[in-house]
């Protein structure tokens, strides 16, 4: 695709766009309701190309506007009426529809396959006499109104003022895709209707909607009604994570297939293709309890109520159960008119298998032998795939599913969705097959959004920050030229184990899929972090107006952190997307703008309390907040003998001595280090002849998890940092059962000495012990804020 301005030309094209159009609504926003207000055409996505005219008059939109369709054609009265629909929404105008074609005050469409090869390719023209749309499709014209309804004042008003521009636009990426999971928790067919008109604003084309899991079978199966008799329904369902704690309620639902019916059209009239996903051959548990003899043991079952993964699965050497799928997959495929069905494919562990008579002669009659590369069970779940996809391609369809089906040997025509890493997708590319980036580290949106999680829903966990998913690139660099035509494009996943109602499915999805969007439609060099939130920005007042719950953290207060191990010094660096100024505290009261006003790092060496807010427009931000408290051992020089396990490195070592504890809901979040399967030692150099009596550390337990208590703590002092004596020694307790994830405190005390250094050695136990499901694995050590004194 050829760009239509160089780089430097373009970027400075769109800041100075940004720059006029925001001050242009600034200024509008000061006039009442009967004055003309300013359209602003710096959006998310942000178009390829726009060129503003400035001399000539603008088009002003206002009752006697009219939009044209052309008669007898519906797709044009439906593109007519939901730019109609748009703007009444948007400033309160309602405009008539015609199908005269007139030359003055009215907004047109027009459709030429002759523009350009992309269907998506859209060219908006402004003039004080009209608007006009031309697309190479029908779905162009659809994403020339979404940018022409994002560009409207969302105030009330009688006339709106458009600057004269002409705006070229299309997509780099034909799948622009956002998953839901309706399994783990259930949302009504008008809440899909929601979700895929927010994806439709943002110019996403593709809703992955995951209907089946082991906690909850979400779809009508006419052939099959336990399914949804049976498999919908679980007794109750777990309240936190590894804790085995139940809510006592039970909890169901599913779509009718006349409910699904009504959602795809729905979405195709939005040009949003719904790809259903019906897991297998594991996540099966809800299929299991309705009707057992599909699984290996032949149960009983249950339908899951916690969250994870599951032993049973279904059963590889039993042909009813690729029967059942045939049946199964014939009425998905009638319903759903998309190219592709998702079978999952994911986490099948294969204990039952192994165990399983049946599963073991399929495996003997298929001569499936362990090799270097694969064992017997992913040999078998390829056979499974393999066998799954032939059913699917003869219905016309053909598979994705996530890259565990690259384990054993990749089905011949399958997309792959690379989830783990872009690994997966890029040896899938390298083999041919097409790819859906979607890597669990930059579009899992079921984690936090920011690492003040006090502030945050509940989640799974992690940390996944609305900068990281907009620094993703679906294209992985070690990915030749010649196969990057495989990389289709890439997709959120909301995954809602942790997410109970669809407020707080929003709240994840909002703006983060939005960054994303940006992503899939724009090309990553002309991507600008500031200058996307300062758009989104303006983008989360029409979300505000049309009742999306949706996250504001990056409007705020932005903060970063040096840590002067010679001054034992914090250097604090507060920013803002814009410059608007900020005012803060270190004494515990709320800041206003009477409170101090943030011009220059703030540096801490003691015990403080730093809150902050942005103030914009006259209207303050969500506060930050931080506690600091220091120690002997803070911001002092510190040394690990073992590094940290990749996933819980973090900030390391420096988050031992940063003086910020951790707790339960930010072991994922850069609170803590972890150590898997060896000690941690650190060494802290305190200064000269520091006196000392006690050492106190966190330690984090989730049993299973595989977070367990160290052996022991050893306390050693030196006064040269090389030779060490011990005064401290003591053993800690030993599990012999799983208990809920919780912080124990753990606290060395010895008489008082003085010294210049100090290590802290806790002993791991290496292997997970013999009554743990996972016995033999590594175990971790995670730890958190050492305190001296």
């Amino acid at each position: 695709m050829t760009h239509f301005h160089t780089l430097k030309k373009n970027v400075t094209l769109r800041l100075s766009i940004i720059t006029i159009f925001s001050l242009l609504f600034l200024l509008s926003a000061c006039k009442d309701d009967n004055t003309i207000k300013e359209a602003n055409y710096s959006i998310v996505p942000l178009p390829r190309k726009i060129v503003l005219h400035a001399e000539s008059e603008p088009f002003i939109l206002n009752k006697s506007t009219k939009v044209y369709y052309v008669e007898h054609d519906n797709e044009s009265h439906q593109l007519a009426s939901f730019l109609s629909a748009y703007i009444k929404e948007s400033v309160g105008i309602e405009l008539q529809l015609t199908s005269k074609d007139e030359s003055k005050n009215i907004i047109k469409f027009k459709v030429d396959s002759t523009l350009n090869l992309n269907p998506d390719y859209y060219k908006l023209s402004v003039t004080a006499n009209n608007i006009i749309i031309h697309g190479a499709s029908a779905s162009g014209v659809f994403y020339g109104i979404q940018t022409l309804r994002k560009s409207l004042p969302i105030d009330k008003t009688n006339k709106v003022s458009l600057s004269a521009v002409e705006i070229e636009d299309y997509p780099q990426f034909s799948h622009r895709g956002a998953l839901l999971d309706v399994s783990r928790h259930f949302y009504s067919a008008d809440f899909i209707k929601k979700y895929i008109d927010v994806l439709a604003l943002f110019n996403m084309n593709v809703f992955h909607w995951h209907l089946t899991d082991d906690q909850g079978w979400r779809i009508e199966i006419k052939k099959y009604p336990n399914l949804t008799k049976i498999g919908s329904q679980r007794s109750e369902t777990a309240i936190d994570r590894h804790s085995e704690e139940y809510d006592n309620t039970p909890y169901g639902g599913f779509y009718t297939q006349d409910e699904i019916k009504e959602v795809i059209e729905y979405a195709r009239q939005r040009y949003i293709t719904v790809i259903p996903e019906i897991d297998i051959p594991g996540h099966t548990l809800a299929v299991l309890t309705s009707y057992p003899e599909l699984g290996c043991t032949g149960g009983p079952y249950q339908v899951g109520r916690g969250w994870g993964i599951f032993e049973d699965v279904l059963c590889a050497g039993n042909d009813s159960v690729f029967t059942f799928l045939d049946d199964v997959f014939t009425e998905v495929a009638d319903l759903f008119p998309a190219k592709y069905i998702h079978i999952g494919g994911d986490e099948c562990l294969k204990n039952r298998w192994m165990a399983c008579l049946k599963c073991q002669a399929r495996i003997k009659d298929l001569g499936i032998r362990e090799t270097k590369e694969h064992s017997t069970g992913e040999q078998l779940q390829s056979y499974f795939i393999h066998r799954v996809e032939e059913i699917i391609n003869k219905k016309g369809k053909s598979i994705i599913g996530w890259d565990e089906i690259l384990e054993g040997g990749i089905a011949p025509n399958a997309t792959i969705m690379s989830w783990r890493g872009t690994e997966g997708g890029t040896y899938a590319a390298n083999k041919g097959h097409d790819v859906i980036m979607t890597p669990e580290s930059h579009v899992y949106l079921d984690y936090y959004q920011s690492s003040n999680v006090d502030s945050e829903p509940y989640t799974f966990g992690w940390l996944t920050n609305l900068e990281k998913v907009y620094s993703f690139d679906p294209i992985p660099a070690e990915l030749p030229k010649d196969k990057r035509k495989h990389i289709l494009g890439g997709q959120v996943n909301v995954w809602v184990e942790y997410i109970p109602t669809s407020k707080s499915v929003e709240y994840m999805l909002l703006p983060r899929m939005a960054a994303l969007a940006e992503t899939l439609w724009s090309y990553p060099q002309e991507k600008n972090y500031n200058d996307f939130v300062e758009r989104m920005y303006r983008q989360s007042l029409l979300l505000d107006k049309l009742g999306y719950a949706n996250n504001k953290q990056a409007y705020g207060v932005q903060a970063k952190y040096d840590y002067d191990t010679v001054k034992s010094e914090i250097k604090i660096i507060l920013s803002t997307f814009d410059n608007a100024p900020i005012y803060y505290t270190l004494d515990g009261t709320e800041p206003t703008e009477k409170s101090l006003k943030y011009s220059q790092p703030i540096v801490i060496a003691k015990s403080t309390g730093l809150k902050a807010v942005v103030v914009r427009e006259g209207k303050q931000s969500e506060m930050y907040s931080k506690e600091f408290s220091f120690n002997k051992a803070t911001v002092k020089p510190i040394e690990l003998k073992n590094q940290p396990d990749n996933k819980y490195t973090f900030n390391s070592p420096i988050t031992l001595v940063d003086g910020e504890k951790g707790y339960k809901n930010t072991y994922r979040t850069g609170s803590w280090l972890g150590f898997l399967g060896t000690d941690m030692i650190a060494t802290i150099k305190l200064g000269e002849q520091v006196s000392i009596s006690s050492v106190k550390l966190n330690q984090f337990i989730n049993s299973r998890g595989g977070l367990l208590f160290a052996r022991s703590i050893t306390i050693e002092v030196s006064d040269d940092g090389k030779t060490f004596s011990q005064v401290h020694h003591k053993t800690l307790p030993i599990l012999n059962e799983h208990i809920k994830p919780q912080v124990f405190d753990v606290e060395a005390s010895f008489d008082t000495i003085k010294t210049n250094y100090i290590r802290v050695t806790l002993e791991a136990i290496n292997k997970l012990p013999s009554w743990h499901e996972k016995a033999g694995a590594k175990a971790y050590i995670m730890v958190d804020e050492i305190v001296v004194e």
